[in-house]
C-alpha cells in the first residue's frame, strides 16, 4: 500500500481541483465557502478541547462531523461528481441543535439585553466560532446564487450560530462567570 502525501504540488500555481475534479482558482467562491467551514470545524475542535459538560462535547463532535460533510458537499461539483445524494443533511440534524439550545437554556438567565463576548477564554471561542460561522453561511448563501446548495445545509448553518450563541452562555454560566452586558452608555 502507498502512503498518502498531503502535498501534490497540483496547487502550486494557484489553482485546486473540487470533489469531481474541476479545478478552480484558489480564490474561487466555492473555496470560500468550504474553507470558511473547515475554518469553522477548527474552532469547534479548539472548545471541545476544554472542560465543557459531557453532553455539550458529544454534541459538539457530531456538529465536527457534520461539518466535515457540509465542506465536501460545498467542495463537490455536482456535474462531475454524484456525492450529492451521499453528502446530506437532514431536518433531524437541524432538530438535534434546537432541541440542545432549548436543554441549555433551561439553565440559563433571561436574556434581556445584548451581552460582549467575554469574561473566560472559553466564551471567547464559541463567540469567534459563532461569527465564522456567520460568515460561513454568508458565503454559502453567495455560492447559491452561482450553484444549487441544499437549503437544509443553509439552515443548518444558520441554526449552528444560534446554537453556538446559546453555549457561549452555558460555558460561562457553568464557569460561574458573569456575562458582559453591553452598556449604551460609557
Amino acid at each position: 500500500m502507498t502512503k498518502f502525501k498531503v502535498y501534490t504540488k497540483t496547487g502550486d500555481s494557484g489553482t485546486t481541483g473540487l470533489i469531481g475534479g474541476t479545478r478552480v482558482p484558489k480564490h474561487h467562491l466555492r473555496l470560500e465557502a468550504y474553507g470558511t467551514v473547515d475554518e469553522l470545524n477548527s474552532y469547534i475542535g479548539l472548545i471541545r478541547s476544554h472542560e465543557i459538560e459531557t453532553k455539550s462535547s458529544e454534541v459538539l463532535l457530531l456538529i465536527q462531523n457534520k461539518l466535515f460533510l457540509i465542506g465536501s458537499r460545498l467542495a463537490t461539483d455536482d456535474a462531475k461528481s454524484d456525492l450529492k445524494e451521499k453528502l446530506i443533511i437532514v431536518e433531524d440534524d437541524i432538530l438535534l441543535l434546537e432541541k440542545e439550545m432549548d436543554r441549555m437554556d433551561e439553565s440559563l438567565p433571561e436574556l434581556n439585553n445584548f451581552v460582549l463576548p467575554g469574561g473566560h477564554p472559553l466564551n471567547g471561542y464559541c463567540h469567534i466560532a459563532r461569527t465564522v460561522c456567520r460568515r460561513a453561511e454568508r458565503r454559502a448563501n453567495q455560492l447559491n446564487e452561482e450553484v444549487d446548495v441544499n437549503p437544509l445545509l443553509l439552515k443548518y448553518i444558520n441554526r449552528l450560530s444560534d446554537y453556538l450563541f446559546i453555549l457561549s452562555r452555558k460555558v460561562l454560566i457553568d464557569m460561574g462567570k458573569k456575562e458582559i452586558k453591553w452598556e449604551t452608555k460609557l
